[in-house]
């Protein structure tokens, strides 16, 4: 009896409860080892994670940009369709699909069944059948989670942001009464040239980038913010400032309390900083982090469900995943896709090698999102934006993005080039069924036959036409 689509519920609070939730959780706490494997010294991971912070504020402020300017919702792909054109987006959402998403939720799963289990079986480590058991059960529940209701999805990120916040605190606190007592001797020597590594600089990148990573999130939901030619700049800036000193004070609080072979052999970073500093919170931090770790896989699967939503409205993906269901009013079959890849993943991926894995894909195409808004600035100079960025951020970004791009594949070439393969392979596909629409003779059929079945089955409708 009403009309079917998505409302506006997303408030100011909301969203950058979304930005803090996706970008604080487990980067944070297992990246400072990524980090310090490849810069080789304390001081120069720390000029890392600070470049990072810098870089992400760059492409935060241009995706704000972006959002004033673009009205849908869809981020990365969206703003690549519409100045870019639908090759590069198809491109991005097939890597995105088969590669990124997947991976970086299986990263983020794995780190959350790591910390959940580690003060069960601390000194030693816990079982890997046992991490990836309770990595999955984790995904699962804030796949049913989103499934149920935009609004109690929405409300558990706002919880969990101040949980994700006092976990930072936790680290912060002792660390930094440590440093102002005079424990300053894992400083020493900090910026050691001898043990810098170059060659390996931008694995160092993509690890910080990683932690950083969720500053973007607030343009996939875009019609669901109240406000959002208001709430978008505001959102993105305070969550980033406030992100770039967390970590900082994190990093610095990790190396007063940790030297850099501690930090290089620990399997959870966070852990052996309350192993050594306080005792009597061994249960209690890596608990919180874990619960970070699950607020950043419900910003993940809530932001990456509009992509494919969105997708599907655009004719790039197949109908069935523009559909909402008539009670919950909820994306219910874009946000169930991603169940069978992310659980592929984490039943055989390592962290790190899933890290560099995906990383290459997203700052290709996050470098590409940001060209498009300088496209976009000289195809359209009378389109009045309510937020405008100086022409040098998004010109230094997307180089910076690019370049970065480049030089991994000198650092690891094996999983960069599987990554680049995995975009790569959506080139016959774009050709065959988007561009020339070449189809087997009975494909409509069993395709509308599914759809129609499926669409029973889940109880779905296609939302209320509206113009964006």
């Amino acid at each position: 009896e009403e009309a079917i689509f998505l409302r506006q519920k997303i408030t100011l609070l909301r969203a950058f409860s979304l930005l803090i939730g996706s970008m604080v959780g487990s980067g944070i706490f297992i990246s400072p080892k990524g980090v310090l494997k490849n810069t080789g010294t304390v001081g120069f991971s720390l000029v890392v994670w600070f470049a990072c912070g810098l870089l992400s504020m760059f492409g935060a402020l241009c995706y704000a940009e972006l959002g004033t300017r673009i009205t849908k919702s869809g981020g990365h792909y969206i703003y690549i369709l519409e100045t870019l054109g639908p090759l590069p987006s198809f491109l991005f959402l097939w890597a995105e699909f088969f590669a990124i998403r997947p991976a970086n939720s299986a990263v983020v799963a794995l780190a959350f069944g790591r910390y959940m289990l580690e003060p069960f079986f601390a000194p030693c480590a816990a079982p890997v059948p046992a991490v990836k058991l309770v990595s999955l059960m984790g995904y699962y529940m804030v796949l049913t989670l989103n499934s149920w209701s935009v609004t109690w999805s929405a409300r558990l990120q706002t919880a969990l942001s101040v949980v994700k916040l006092l976990a930072l605190a936790l680290i912060i606190v002792p660390g930094m009464m440590l440093l102002a007592q005079g424990h300053t001797e894992n400083f020493q020597d900090a910026f050691d040239r001898e043990s810098l590594v170059l060659d390996t600089l931008p694995l160092a990148f993509y690890a910080g980038m990683f932690a950083y990573s969720g500053w973007f999130q607030a343009s996939f939901v875009r019609e669901e913010l109240v406000r959002p030619e208001r709430n978008i700049p505001l959102a993105v800036i305070i969550s980033v400032i406030t992100v770039i000193v967390g970590y900082m004070l994190t990093n610095v609080s990790y190396y007063t309390v940790l030297g850099t072979q501690d930090v290089l052999a620990s399997p959870a970073v966070a852990v052996s900083f309350v192993q050594r500093a306080f005792k009597s919170l061994i249960s209690v931090v890596p608990v919180l982090v874990a619960l970070s770790c699950f607020g950043t896989m419900n910003g993940g699967i809530f932001t990456f469900s509009r992509t494919l939503f969105v997708a599907s409205r655009e004719g790039q993906w197949p109908p069935l995943f523009s559909m909402i269901h008539i009670r919950r009013h909820t994306p219910l079959p874009a946000v169930m896709l991603m169940f069978p890849l992310v659980t592929a993943m984490v039943c055989v991926g390592d962290i790190y090698h899933l890290m560099n894995f995906f990383s290459f894909s997203r700052w290709l195409f996050i470098g590409l999102a940001t060209l498009g808004l300088i496209v976009h600035r000289h195809r359209h100079p009378e389109l009045h934006s309510p937020f405008k960025v100086p022409l040098f951020v998004p010109v230094s970004f997307t180089i910076i993005c690019l370049f970065t791009v480049a030089m991994s594949f000198y650092s690891d070439p094996v999983s960069i080039s599987i990554g680049c393969t995995a975009v790569l392979s959506g080139f016959p596909v774009y050709y065959v069924l988007i561009h020339r629409q070449i189809f087997l003779p009975f494909f409509p059929t069993l395709s509308d036959y599914l759809t129609h079945k499926l669409q029973l089955l889940l109880e779905v409708v296609q939302q209320e036409i509206k113009t964006y």
